[in-house]
């Protein structure tokens, strides 16, 4: 998992708003990469090297830590029964939850400074999380176009490679900065901070942040949104939930996707959204549909809903701030 090693960064480069020029962006994460020794080897293989005076000789590697998984009935090797809730070879659980706390405590801290930012701007910002093909990006451009000329936008698009989905969203009329993320599979917050500066915030509107496809690695870093809206797809199974739960446990809004569908891949509706609440009873759901008669209206009328909270909770924060500051100045000028 990424937050075991926090090489996830490497090779990201980000693209300007219209499409331009995009620059390579290293990510120091205060570790070196490779064996000491130089040399690497599979875990649980002899280990062969050879000696400054030729003589070779192999001997059995022993990885110094106890192989710390559940054998629950049935044979399932249960790998995120420790503290850490994962594993990688030759960490103890110990030092895993000690590289991750590391990891997201400096991710935290570029997420504290873009949620200021965000707020500065009287932004409503949204992290979009979901596997790959569950239609978050043919979704966005719908909603972007059904939002037009009435609320501002703008777009973070988040991918391994290419720019095609920014470009989707700049044809619907939307600035957009895509950032790739080389072999990484999430977005973070540095990520996000240094495309920020490159897209023009629109002043009270939206901003979509449409994080890498994945279910695992995006749902443990926090980007300095103020909503987690993640989706689902008929055509992934009602027991996804249950299989990926950290995405959808950290969700606002859970959008299950691609709604006109489900009569023809035999979905069972009731069921995913029952197994949606067992992970996560707070969260909304919502059905919608980029096509046919479910729509995105009641997406847009969250949208307009949680903008709207979000605007009123800033500007009683802003309210009380100018009180302070008033009785602040009435107390020097008694003096």
């Amino acid at each position: 998992m990424c937050t075991v090693c926090g090489c996830s960064g490497d090779g990201a480069t980000i693209s300007d708003a219209t499409g331009g020029h995009a620059h390579a962006h290293p990510h120091e994460h205060g570790h070196a990469h490779g064996h000491g020794e130089g040399h690497a080897h599979a875990l649980g293989e002899a280990h062969v090297h050879t000696h400054a005076d030729g003589t070779t000789h192999s001997h059995g590697h022993d990885h110094g830590h106890d192989h710390d998984h559940a054998h629950p009935a049935g044979g399932t090797l249960d790998y995120g029964a420790g503290p850490a809730r994962a594993h990688a070879p030759g960490l103890s659980q110990a030092r895993m939850v000690e590289i991750e706390t590391s990891i997201l405590a400096k991710n935290d801290d570029y997420a504290a400074r873009n949620r200021v930012r965000f707020e500065a701007a009287g932004l409503l910002a949204l992290n979009l999380l979901s596997g790959p093909g569950a239609g978050k990006t043919t979704l966005l451009v719908e909603t972007l176009k059904a939002l037009a000329g009435r609320l501002p936008t703008a777009v973070i698009e988040g991918d391994q490679q290419t720019d095609n989905d920014a470009a989707r969203i700049r044809a619907a009329g939307a600035p957009a900065v895509q950032i790739n993320t080389g072999k990484g599979c999430h977005l973070d917050a540095h990520m996000v901070g240094h495309a920020v500066e490159k897209l023009p915030l629109p002043p009270g509107g939206v901003l979509f942040i449409e994080n890498v496809g994945n279910l695992v690695c995006p749902a443990a870093f926090d980007l300095g949104e103020a909503k987690r809206v993640t989706l689902i797809s008929v055509a992934e199974g009602d027991d996804k939930p249950l299989k990926y739960p950290d995405i959808f446990e950290g969700a606002d809004l859970v959008l299950i996707t691609k709604a006109d569908l489900a009569p023809h891949v035999d979905a069972d509706m009731t069921q995913l959204e029952a197994n949606i609440r067992r992970v996560n009873p707070r969260a909304d759901i919502l059905r919608v549909s980029a096509r046919g008669e479910v729509g995105l209206s009641r997406w847009i009328s969250w949208l307009d809903k949680a903008r709207a909270e979000r605007l009123d909770a800033l500007a009683a924060a802003r309210e009380s701030e100018a009180q302070a500051l008033r009785a602040a100045m009435a107390v020097g000028g008694e003096r």
